[in-house]
């Protein structure tokens, strides 16, 4: 699922003139997006540590819980600075909802977290199509330099 190749030009746009490919770089934001969301989610997922040390005085804090939540953070974190590469938004989607979502296993506020995220990732893939769709259009400002 990486981004559309286009050859330069974008075709003609809805006001008759035609378009050309963008003068900055679109997905460049939204890949900013994408690695501050995974980086966020790293965070909040780490902070379910907190969660199940707290409640029922820790009877809920085992040793491979542990484990899953930090490795699981720390693959976020890493992840966050790979959105340059093709495979990037599997990678996402993969470690921020199919990773995240079991952990009711773990902890039930983290399949929670899992679920608030997986809307939020659901909403950035929404406005990724919406941008191609929009380049494709000729519709943003800057293909009209």
């Amino acid at each position: 699922m990486s981004k559309p190749e286009t050859d330069g030009s974008a075709g003609p746009a809805l006001d008759g003139t035609t378009a050309h490919a963008p003068s900055v770089d679109p997905w460049k934001g939204l890949r900013g997006i994408m690695a501050g969301t995974l980086f966020l989610e790293a965070i909040v997922i780490g902070l379910v540590l907190t969660v199940i040390a707290r409640l029922d005085d820790g009877a809920h804090f085992q040793s491979w819980k542990v484990w899953f939540v930090s490795l699981l953070a720390v693959a976020m974190i890493a992840a966050a600075g790979l959105q340059r590469r093709p495979w990037a938004i599997p990678m996402n989607i993969v470690l921020a909802t199919l990773a995240v979502i079991p952990g009711w296993i773990v902890h039930w506020s983290m399949g929670v977290c899992g679920l608030m995220f997986a809307a939020v990732w659901a909403y950035i893939l929404y406005l990724r199509y919406d941008l191609s769709r929009r380049i494709a259009g000729g519709y943003l400002p800057s293909q009209h330099d």
